[in-house]
Order: structure tokens, then C-alpha cells, then sequence
């Protein structure tokens, strides 16, 4: 962030085995497309070498209801319709025996002996749940509070120095303009982080970074490395360009990385993945392009239509572009077994950052560093777009590998008999959660809510397990987490299923 007299851009578990098939199951006796179920018993998780064959109680699921296919008799079960996909019967009710699945390794993972209380207050849904999972992740510690605080506080800091440089009526200009690219950039962010959002106040925690301490950091940097370049060649144009295409991508980059870094090592839990990786950079990007831009908007607001133009319309991402590269790497890391890993990787990432945020600054001063025949307009279109059309492809990759891993971790847990078939086909597509919470929406407020918290802990349980799988679980605290998350889960499904008058539905 450096101000000279022109306006440059911004810059594990081995899959458990499947219980046995349906049709082997005793149905003699059962209602239609259900096994015959007998008493459940006190068991708990899988077994270190796969799932024995037990019953279970019978999972019901949605009634006939506001449009859905005519039924002859009430079906415990959800609606053939619009993508839910067809289901003959549940599994066989099968219910895993050991406090849970075994880790990478098979090596055994902690918790109660097969048919404790604990494994059976899972299923039977009268399961405690910790106060840890009864409120939304992030929210209510002390700490948590207290960076609140602090942050905010850096906010007002780089509000200020924005005052300070432009004056009350043109940063409250340049604020509203700043918004157009904020709500754009929030918008995309958004619709990426829909598989699993993450908790509100830790992207609230990252925006404040983005707009307080790395505003803070580059400001009083980039004008101490310009001063000494002045002071040195006595040329201010020197000054102003060798800021711009070497102080500022290294100050912000580092300024802009460590905040994710920061969340990286202090909320370890939150970060599951590269998607999470780039959410969270995005929103600290996001944060420093927005007193960015108001510095910019109010300081040329005389011309502020092409400036607009150039940092709002053109370059709304390049901030996201950049630290996006910190952030992948630190997602990169979340998956290593190795707890290290962040320490080598961070640089790497760090590094791509800075190099891409040199390039672009670069490109805007061709003319001032005296570059003949190359127009900024040109290497925007051979690099710059290449590089924003590359990053669409990835995140649109990115969005598939989520429903995939979705689909393939409740997957074994369905072989097991705690979701059926159409539960993991409905929580692993956005389409069919969206149908599904609309059903639940027409049933009521009671059932809208119970749909929404049962994809939610549905999807915290698929990447429980898949941290497991790649061998990054805590052991200490893995099988209870688990079994309170498939404690919650049967107590939603009871919840939406009873609040629907589904016939036989038991009462939470």
C-alpha cells in the first residue's frame, strides 16, 4: 500500500466393510421395504475389521406431503422426487459394535466397550450432547472475543489512516464505492464455502485482519521503504515505482498471509481442506482491498469512473488472486499428516503470492519503468485473465471434490445402517438439500430447522471422518466426537420426522 501521485492496481480409516445385503435380511413380518427389526442392542462403532451384522431401530423418513407421489399406506421413508434418489428399503439394519471406526493403520481408537451406555445413547438418541457441540463452532470463548476486540480496533487504525490521507467526505465517496467490489468478492467467497460454511465470526475475525493490522502494516512499511528509496536516488518517481513492484507485494503479502497463517495454527479444526484454505484468504484479501480502495476512490475523486473502473471492475480479485496462493498452501498442509508441514509449505505459498502481486503491480508500471512496445493492457489479457480463467477452474474443481468426499465418507457409514441411501445422495448435492429443506420448510419452523441442522452435523460428521482417514484425526478425542455428532444427527431426523406426523415416527 504505497500512494504515489498515479493510482497503481491493486494489487486413517480403511473403509469400513458393508453389512450384509438387504435382500438376505429376515423380512418375514415387516412392513413393506423394511427388515424385520428386533430389539436394538447396546453397540456402538465398527469393529477393527469391519461391521458385523446386527439390527437396528427402523430410521424413518418423509411423509407424503405438498406435492410428493401418492402413497397406498404411510411409508416410513422420503419422497421419490426431483433428485432424491429411489430407495427400495433402508439397509439391513446392521449397527456397528466398537466405540468407533478403526484408525489408519488399524490402529484402535479410545472410547467405551462394545454395548457401553455411551455407544447406545448414540442410537437410541438420548445421547448428551456436550455443550461444545450445542453451540455453533467459534463463537462465545473468551479469545475469541478478545482478537474480536483487538481487531476491530486495527479496523478503526485503518480507518483512520484512510481519513487522515483523504478527508471525511471523500473516504465517505470512496466507501460506498468500495462496497460494489466488497459485496461482489463476499459473494463468490460465499457460494464456494457451501458445502461446510465456516463459523461467522472466525470470517468476521479474517475480514478485520485483512482491513486492520495488514492495512496498518503496509501503510507504515511501504512509506518507510519509500522514504529510503527517496533518500537514497532523490527521485521520487523511482521511489513510487520500486514500491510498487517490490516493497508492497512483499509488506501486504506477509502482512495479508500471516492472518491466515494465524488462523491456521490457533483454529487448526477449521481448516479441513484447500477450499477452506482460500475462504479464509479471500475474506483477509477482502478486508485490505476494501480500505484499499476507499484510500484510493476518496484520494482521485475527481476521476473516480476510470479509477473505479480499473481497481472495481478490472482487478475486484487481484488481492483474492494473490493470497488465495498462501492459502491453498496452508490447505495443502491441513491435509499432511505431518504437523510441520505448515512451516514449509506456508513459504511456498507465501512466495507464489508475492511473485503474482509483483507481476501485477509490474504490469501497471511498464510505462514508468520505461518498457517500450508492452502495454498494460496486453499483459493483462495474455496473463492476468489466463490466471483468473485458471482459478474459476480450480475452485469449480474444488466445489466437486467436497461433494465427493461428502458422498463417499457418509457413504461407509450408511453401509453400517446410520443414514440410508437417498440421506447421502441428499447431503452430498446442493440441489437436493435445497429440496430438502424446502420440504421441511412447508412442514414448519420446527422441522426447517431440524433439516438444516441434520445436513449441517451430517457434514461436520463426513469431514470428522475424513480427517481420520488421512490420518489426521486427534485419537484422544475422535470417537466421542463422533458419537455425539451421530447422537445429534438421529435426534434431527426424529425431530423433522415427528414434527411432520410421519406415522410410527418416534418423538425426540
Amino acid at each position: 500500500m504505497t500512494y504515489p501521485p498515479t493510482p497503481p492496481p491493486t494489487g486413517g480409516y480403511p473403509p469400513p466393510r458393508r453389512a450384509a445385503d438387504p435382500a438376505q435380511a429376515d423380512q418375514q413380518g415387516a412392513p413393506q421395504g423394511y427388515p424385520r427389526q428386533t430389539q436394538p442392542q447396546q453397540q456402538g462403532y465398527p469393529q477393527q475389521h469391519g461391521y458385523p451384522q446386527q439390527t437396528q431401530p427402523q430410521q424413518q423418513g418423509y411423509p407424503q406431503q405438498h406435492g410428493y407421489p401418492q402413497q397406498t399406506q404411510p411409508q416410513q421413508g422420503y419422497p421419490q422426487q426431483q433428485g432424491y434418489s429411489q430407495r427400495q428399503s433402508y439397509p439391513t439394519a446392521s449397527r456397528p459394535v466398537a466405540a468407533g471406526p478403526v484408525a489408519a493403520g488399524n490402529r484402535g481408537v479410545p472410547g467405551g466397550p462394545p454395548g457401553s451406555p455411551g455407544a447406545h445413547a448414540a442410537w437410541s438418541g438420548s445421547a448428551v450432547v456436550p455443550q461444545q457441540w450445542a453451540r455453533s463452532r467459534g463463537s462465545g470463548s473468551v479469545g475469541t472475543w478478545a482478537a474480536l476486540g483487538i481487531l476491530g480496533f486495527a479496523a478503526l487504525w485503518g480507518m483512520w489512516i484512510v481519513l487522515s490521507n483523504v478527508g471525511t467526505a471523500p473516504a465517505a465517496v470512496g466507501f460506498v464505492a468500495a462496497l460494489v467490489p466488497l459485496i461482489a468478492v463476499v459473494a463468490v467467497v460465499m457460494w464456494l464455502d457451501r458445502w461446510e460454511p465456516e463459523p461467522r465470526i472466525m470470517l468476521l475475525l479474517a475480514f478485520l485482519w485483512g482491513a486492520g493490522p495488514s492495512v496498518v502494516i503496509a501503510y507504515f512499511g511501504n512509506t518507510a521503504v519509500a522514504q529510503a528509496i527517496y533518500d537514497a536516488t532523490g527521485d521520487p518517481g523511482v521511489a513510487s515505482v520500486l514500491g510498487s513492484v517490490i516493497s508492497a507485494p512483499v509488506l501486504e503479502e506477509l502482512a495479508k498471509g500471516t492472518g491466515v497463517l494465524l488462523i491456521f495454527l490457533l483454529r487448526r479444526s477449521y481448516f479441513d481442506g484447500v477450499v477452506d484454505g482460500i475462504v479464509y484468504a479471500a475474506i483477509v484479501a477482502a478486508g485490505f482491498a476494501f480500505t484499499e480502495n476507499i484510500l484510493y476512490f476518496g484520494r482521485y475523486i475527481d476521476s473516480l469512473v476510470p479509477v473505479f473502473v480499473q481497481r472495481g471492475v478490472m482487478s475486484p480479485f487481484a488481492h483474492i488472486l494473490f493470497t488465495a496462493c498462501t492459502g491453498i498452501a496452508l490447505g495443502l498442509a491441513s491435509r499432511s499428516r505431518s504437523r510441520r508441514s505448515a512451516w514449509w509449505f506456508f513459504p511456498l505459498g507465501l512466495l507464489s503470492a508475492m511473485a503474482l502481486h509483483a507481476l501485477w503491480n509490474g504490469s501497471a508500471s511498464l510505462e514508468a519503468l520505461g518498457v517500450q512496445g508492452v502495454s498494460f493492457f496486453l499483459l493483462y489479457a495474455a496473463v492476468q485473465v489466463p490466471l483468473f480463467v485458471a482459478a474459476i477452474m480450480l475452485v469449480v474443481w474444488l466445489r466437486r471434490q467436497e461433494s465427493a468426499v461428502i458422498r463417499d465418507r457418509l457413504g461407509e457409514y450408511a453401509a453400517a445402517g446410520w443414514f440410508a441411501p437417498h440421506e447421502v445422495a441428499m447431503v452430498s448435492s446442493l440441489r437436493q438439500r435445497s429440496q430438502a429443506r424446502t420440504w421441511a420448510a412447508r412442514v414448519g419452523p420446527t422441522a426447517a430447522q431440524a433439516m438444516r441442522t441434520f445436513i449441517k452435523d451430517a457434514t461436520s460428521l463426513a469431514y470428522l471422518r475424513q480427517r481420520a482417514v488421512s490420518g489426521r484425526a486427534d485419537l484422544r478425542t475422535h470417537a466421542t466426537s463422533e458419537t455425539d455428532l451421530l447422537g445429534r444427527i438421529k435426534e434431527d431426523r426424529q425431530t423433522f420426522l415427528a414434527a411432520a406426523g410421519v406415522a410410527g415416527a418416534p418423538r425426540a
